[in-house]
């Protein structure tokens, strides 16, 4: 079989390159048995392969990331990047210094719009095919074993980085779990310690997760906190707060607040806790919670609500503009999880110049502490959510979102973080020969 045909102008990456899941469904390549196109970018310094299990058209923070860095990749000709990624059919699409390959996958059952990463032979000849640098492996399921798997004989280095702090995803809070989530914690760690054998570094985005790792003997760390598109996430959007508000049903005017979650509706985002505290926050200060995303968790969610008038579901926001306009018409950005590894959405809420709630613990609590744009509750509380929620909603926002705006400008744009993570696959690749 022929290699396909890469004909035409270079388009984007979000055009040609990070396809819908329903845009794939009609494809008819097949990775494991056709000819390989030719390499992008073969006399590049660096070249980077990217594999995850976490991706899908509603993963808000791995799919920013990954789109991130595809673009950083295209502005620099010394630089290739590989995409290995799941969905409902094999696919390959490339833009100016990038390829990615969408391989088939089932369902993660209850976790849409996960797939699981199972095509191995497919992975084995990609690896032989693209020759990466350094392999950065971004989940801990399938896809640690089956890149080891693929880059068997190759030399490869791979790269781990911490999307998930997963132990915690079994266990939350392992200080007073009982003995099944304890022993789950335990095991979850002892998991993480046999990957760690199988890579030359992990990133992580958070000193928490920093603190986990080292805490478990995996001390191999390099932290780097994650960034955001100054340009697009920007106060300028306030100006239309009340326009985007009125076209999504949500209450208009200065005596009208809004506090708002963007996002995936899962178990480790703890949702539930802000529902649980928000009937006391509205009697208090008459601000409506508008939840705006998809995922598992949104049918418990919407029954535990019980349909109130202080709580609005919208759908999941796909179109960017849109996104971007609705950071910045909320007065206040609700992020109760204590166990993210870090937060995009919340720092995108800052750089829109929205306030921040954050737990005490966990990677959004040290963007709140660092910049000061909004409080910190203690961490899976409903009555510290609720007196912190209030003071917030009852003293100056605006000066809250200033700061917000001035910690993300400070050392959060994408090129900086994006030069810091590249500087350590050229670290890894040079150690490694």
């Amino acid at each position: 079989m022929r290699a396909p045909r890469v004909t035409g102008r270079p388009i984007s990456v979000a055009q040609r390159i990070y396809l819908s899941d329903a845009a794939l469904q009609d494809s008819t390549v097949d990775v494991s048995r056709m000819a390989l196109p030719p390499i992008v970018r073969p006399t590049a310094r660096l070249s980077v392969l990217d594999v995850t299990e976490f991706y899908g058209d509603t993963t808000g923070g791995i799919r920013t990331y990954l789109r991130q860095k595809s673009e950083y990749v295209e502005a620099r000709p010394h630089l290739r990047q590989v995409l290995v990624l799941p969905s409902p059919r094999d696919h390959i699409a490339q833009s100016d210094g990038v390829r990615s390959y969408r391989l088939q996958g089932p369902r993660v059952p209850k976790q849409a719009p996960y797939r699981f990463m199972l095509a191995t032979r497919s992975n084995r000849r990609i690896m032989l095919h693209e020759r990466p640098d350094v392999v950065e492996v971004g989940s801990p399921g399938f896809v640690p074993w089956i890149t080891k798997l693929a880059t068997r004989g190759l030399d490869i280095p791979l790269v781990a980085f911490w999307h998930s702090n997963f132990p915690r995803v079994l266990a939350p809070f392992p200080d007073r779990a009982n003995a099944f989530r304890r022993a789950l914690w335990d095991l979850g760690w002892r998991y993480a310690r046999q990957i760690d054998k199988q890579v030359a570094m992990s990133i992580v985005c958070s000193r928490f997760v920093a603190h986990d790792l080292r805490a478990a003997g995996i001390d191999r760390v390099a932290h780097i906190p994650l960034g955001v598109d100054l340009a697009h996430f920007h106060p300028g959007r306030r100006v239309r707060r009340d326009a985007v508000r009125a076209r999504l049903g949500l209450p208009t005017g200065p005596d009208s607040p809004v506090a708002g979650f963007i996002g995936r509706f899962a178990p480790e985002k703890e949702i539930d806790l802000a529902i649980r505290a928000w009937p006391e926050v509205y009697r208090r200060t008459g601000a409506v919670l508008a939840l705006i995303g998809a995922g598992p968790m949104q049918e418990k969610l919407e029954a535990l609500a019980h349909g109130a008038e202080w709580v609005r579901f919208l759908p999941y926001q796909s179109d960017r503009e849109e996104l971007a306009d609705l950071f910045a018409a909320l007065d206040l950005f609700v992020a109760p999880s204590s166990n993210e590894t870090f937060g995009l959405a919340p720092l995108e809420a800052q750089a829109s110049g929205t306030a921040v709630i954050a737990a005490n613990r966990g990677g959004i609590g040290e963007q709140i502490e660092a910049g000061g744009a909004g409080g910190i509750f203690e961490a899976g509380s409903v009555a510290s959510f609720q007196e912190v929620a209030v003071r917030l909603l009852q003293s100056d926002l605006a000066v809250l979102g200033g700061k917000g705006r001035a910690y993300a400008e400070a050392d959060h744009s994408w090129d900086t973080v994006f030069d810091r993570i590249f500087t350590v696959y050229e670290q890894v690749k040079r150690d490694h020969r």
